[in-house]
Parts: structure tokens; C-alpha cells; sequence
């Protein structure tokens, strides 16, 4: 079966992937002479790095992920298709999906990264990522059951502990704003929300193999970050590795165990991208090796962009960082390499990095200049509002932020799908 698109005169551009590399990628080609067919297996875009929103009850989940075809729809050389590509025929220049099979004159990878659990199989099967918005609700709801079953729980049981113990696992931005918004529930709503629960028992536990946090970050924002996360009474264990997993207990590498119902994984990600690429261009099995204009190595009319490539170069000999910014920087970039046929190399803009540690804290390094606390957040929201995609996302956002700086209430406290591992 082949899919079925508009007949076009011009070169036909295969788009997998509406993450930021895909969606910056293509509005590049606004009603040029292009015909672009862009393929997801979801019909929305979404905003990873509110994820950890979601999650905690501070926003809802169409508030951070924007539809397709709205985005599009003022494009008259755009078809979007809902399906999952399977495989990739590069000598026949046509791919296999989930709703048939598809030629191209280029194709682009832009398929993003998902959860890395490097091997840990028990961990991956019992805790949860924070990689897409299904599993951000899916930590809402489980949050939200726990301390449900916790209130009908015997109030001097070990079971009440377990429920209300949280762990999470990985001390980069993720991690860490994640932790940081459950220390804000936990000191503001959770009293409130259930009184005949023992504040103290909620516990919140940040794990991190390496011996300090934020590790792409200055040693000033690593510092203040820990401060911050023991100002809001959150257990940080550095130099921790988790090795086990079973859904009650956490095994630790030459520590004792954590008993928790609930492990949130944030400690690695790693590129996911269809069959059909050489082995011998795949690096460490979860990235693909790209020249300096992002074109896969060893494959013609085929380019990757975005955390599923792996560019080497001097400045980076290990690729990139797999971050939002780079993903746009080599999406529109290789977009004007298409349309003016010069294929200028790639440079990586670093624009700076941000971390947010509940209201009010954060810390920014922004070229050599180091920010923290209330400015650094306040550079840290105002970066992320501007890039959410459409006015009323922009709108619907920036209310709740407004309302949550006052009463630092989380509203959105609803358990609308149950979760079931």
C-alpha cells in the first residue's frame, strides 16, 4: 500500500519527526517550491521541557503541545501524515510505515531521543521517564494514586513510607526541576490536599551517579542548585548508582537500598529512529553519524537532525548536546542548505543553559555571565514562554504562572486517566 499524498512537480522532502529539528526544519519551506511530507506518530507537537510540569499538577497537558496541522495549515506545499516509519530503503529511496510506503527526493530524520535505562531491565519495566506527555500524566496520576492509597492506608504502617517516597534519577535539568517542583507541592498543597497525612512523610529523593548536578553547567550553577535542593529539604545522593529495580525496593551500588513505589527516570536519553541505516554509521546504537551538513554518512538524499545525530567535530568530538537548541540551529540550517544548494558546514551556536529549581530560583549561565535565584528565573521563564509554540499556549501558560507566583497553588490536580504499570 502506498500512501496516498498530492501529486507535486517539485522535489518531494520526507519529514520524520514534528519535534523542535522537524518543525524549525520546515518552516523553512513555507509555500516554497518544495512539497513537504511530514510524518509522526502523534498528531501534535509538543514542549519537553514543561514536561515536569505537567507531571506535578502545575499545568495541563494541552497548554504545552500544539496540533499539526493548526501549526501548518497556512501551508499549501504541506500533507501531514499520522503513521510510524518502519524502515528506510535508501537505494530505492522509499520508506516503509505503519500506513504504507512513501518515496523521496530527501529524506530528513528528526525522530528525537527517548529514555535511556542502559541496560537496567527491571528498571525501565517498573519506573517511569519523562520523555513525551503521556508519560508526563502518567507521573501525575501515579503521584495522585499514591497519596490516595496512602489516606486509607494504617497510619503507622511502613506502607504509607513507600507510598509517599519518590526517587528520582538524574541530576540534570529534568531531574532536578522535577524535584524542585515536588519540594513546592510538598511544602504548599500537600498539607492542604491531605491533612491527615504527616507532611514529613513525603520524601523526595534526587539520585545522581556522578558527584555533582548539572554537570554541562558552571560550577557556580552546580553549587547553588544543590543549595537550592537542600533549602527545600530534598535528599540528594551524589556519587549514587541505581542498579535494581522491582517496583518496591531500589537497589543502590554499595549504598543501602531505597524503598519507594516510585522511581522517575531522568538519568540518560538516547536517539530512536527507524531500520534500515548501515550499522557501521550507528554509534553506540542510538545515534547516526552525520558529516558537517548533517547528511548521513555513507547514505545519499538522507539527513538527520536533532538529538538522533551525531555530528563529531573538533569543538564537539562526541556530538552535540542533545538539547532543544541544537535541534533548531541544525533543522533551519540544513533547510537553507537544501534550498540554496551551497552546503555550508554546521556551527553550533551555545547559547547558554538554564535550570529552574521550583518559583522564584533558577540558575542561568549565559555566555561567561553567571545568573541565579530570582533574576535566573525569571530569564529561565521568559526564554520558555516565548518559545512555546501559538499565542494561546503562550497565553494559557504564562496565566498559570502568573496565578501560581502568588499562591504557589498547583490546580491542576486531577487524576483523569489512572495509571497501571
Amino acid at each position: 500500500m502506498t500512501i496516498t499524498v498530492p501529486e507535486s512537480k517539485h522535489p518531494r522532502i520526507v519529514v520524520v519527526g514534528a519535534g523542535f529539528a522537524g518543525v524549525h526544519f520546515i518552516k523553512q519551506f513555507k509555500n516554497k517550491p518544495y512539497q513537504i511530507v511530514l510524518l509522526d506518530k502523534n498528531n501534535f507537537h509538543q514542549f519537553p521541557p514543561l514536561f515536569y510540569q505537567v507531571a506535578t499538577s502545575g499545568l495541563e497537558p494541552d497548554s504545552i503541545v500544539f496540533a499539526i496541522r493548526k501549526m501548518f495549515q497556512r501551508y499549501d506545499n504541506l500533507s501531514f501524515r499520522m503513521g510510524e516509519v518502519i524502515h528506510i530503503n535508501s537505494a530505492e529511496k522509499t520508506i516503509e510505515t505503519t500506513i504504507g510506503n512513501l518515496g523521496y527526493d530527501y529524506l530528513v530524520i528528526a525522530t528525537g531521543s527517548t529514555n535511556n535505562f542502559y541496560g537496567l531491565a527491571d528498571v525501565e519495566r517498573h519506573s517511569i521517564g519523562l520523555k513525551d506527555i503521556q508519560e508526563s500524566l502518567d507521573i501525575r496520576s501515579h503521584l495522585l494514586q499514591n497519596m490516595e492509597a496512602a489516606v486509607t492506608a494504617p497510619i503507622e504502617s511502613d506502607e504509607i513510607d513507600n507510598l509517599l517516597s519518590v526517587v528520582i534519577v538524574g541530576g540534570g535539568p529534568a531531574g532536578i526541576e522535577m524535584a524542585g517542583a515536588l519540594a513546592e507541592f510538598k511544602r504548599y498543597v500537600f498539607k492542604k490536599d491531605y491533612p491527615d497525612l504527616p507532611r514529613e512523610k513525603l520524601q523526595i529523593y534526587l539520585v545522581e551517579a556522578s558527584g555533582k548536578l548539572l554537570g554541562a553547567m558552571s560550577e557556580k550553577s552546580q553549587n547553588e542548585s544543590l543549595k537550592y535542593l537542600n533549602d527545600l529539604g530534598i535528599n540528594v545522593m551524589l556519587n549514587t548508582k541505581v542498579t535494581s529495580y522491582d517496583g518496591s525496593i531500589i537497589g543502590l551500588a554499595e549504598k543501602p537500598p531505597i524503598k519507594a513505589k516510585t522511581l522517575l527516570w531522568t538519568a540518560g536519553v538516547k536517539g530512536q529512529f527507524p531500520s534500515g541505516i548501515d550499522s557501521e554509521y550507528i554509534v553506540s546504537g542510538h545515534r547516526i553519524k552525520v558529516n558537517d551538513t548533517n547528511k548521513v554518512e555513507g547514505h545519499n538524499h538522507i539527513y538527520a537532525i536533532g538529538d538522533v545525530a551525531l555530528m563529531s567535530t573538533e569543538a564537539y568530538p562526541q556530538g552535540h548536546p542533545m538539547v532543544a537548541p541544537t535541534a533548531i540551529q541544525q533543522g533551519t540550517h540544513l533547510a537553507k542548505n537544501i534550498q540554496s544548494n551551497n552546503w555550508n558546514p554546521f556551527v553550533y551556536k551555545d547559547k547558554g543553559a538554564l535550570a529552574t529549581i521550583g518559583m522564584k530560583k533558577a540558575v542561568a549561565d549565559i555566555n561567561k555571565l553567571h545568573f541565579k535565584g530570582y533574576l535566573a528565573w525569571f530569564i529561565w521563564s521568559t526564554v520558555h514562554l516565548m518559545s512555546i509554540s501559538g499565542f494561546k499556549n503562550k497565553l494559557m501558560v504564562g496565566i498559570n504562572w502568573m496565578g501560581s507566583y502568588f499562591s504557589y497553588d498547583k490546580s491542576n490536580r486531577l487524576i483523569i486517566r489512572p495509571y497501571k504499570k
